[in-house]
């Protein structure tokens, strides 16, 4: 016996009853402060010649907590704080 056998059916939904996307819909999908248009996601001139790559490391908690207890960022300081220290290692 299928196991699934007992399951309901997927009620069908009518495509015309969707709402329609009228001007008053798209004027609140913006987000404004004050006059100025906040743009979502990437920046368009963001994409650079040499992007940054997904990687894996592993830190000791204490140093992981420590990084993460720097706010929001930490990411970013980290890679720049190794970035310098390769720096002084190659000089």
């Amino acid at each position: 016996m299928n196991a699934k056998s007992n399951a309901t059916e997927t009620a069908w939904i009518d495509p015309d009853d969707a709402p329609e996307l009228d001007d008053d819909f798209f004027e609140r999908a913006d987000e404004y402060v004050g006059e100025k248009l906040i743009r979502r996601g990437r920046p368009v001139g963001s994409v650079k010649a040499s992007p940054k790559r997904q990687t894996t490391i592993r830190f000791d908690p204490e140093v992981l907590e420590g990084l993460r207890a720097t706010g929001k960022g930490w990411q970013t300081r980290a890679n720049d704080v190794l970035r310098e220290w390769l720096k002084t290692r190659a000089a």
